[in-house]
């Protein structure tokens, strides 16, 4: 939970996205309340995530060295529900220009 001076999970995953990848699109979503009463949930939310990046950083990555960087960059922000950290997090992560095809259909 958060209050005025603690910044939400949400704002803390998009400021730790931006200053290790500098994506030109960046989509932080808290999808908690969709998961309500499923494991990892708990009544505070903030468990939940889904994730939206397109950055040049991801050049030459494959899909899965994409997803190892994004983990390790919020690996503070995971651990156990009871004790506050992230259960789940949904990434799509693309290049500038994966982007640019996958927005052009």
């Amino acid at each position: 939970m958060s209050d005025a001076t603690t910044p939400s999970r949400a704002d803390r995953l998009h400021a730790t996205l931006t200053k290790a990848f500098a994506p030109t699109v960046l989509l932080v979503q808290d999808d908690s309340a969709h998961h309500a009463g499923h494991s990892g949930a708990r009544p505070g939310g903030q468990t939940h995530y889904s994730v939206l990046m397109v950055a040049a950083a991801f050049d030459g990555m494959n899909r899965v060295a994409r997803s190892r960087a994004v983990h390790t960059a919020l690996e503070a922000e995971f651990g156990s529900p009871e004790q506050g950290g992230m259960h789940a997090l949904a990434l799509t992560l693309r290049t500038p220009q994966e982007h640019a095809a996958q927005s052009g259909r």
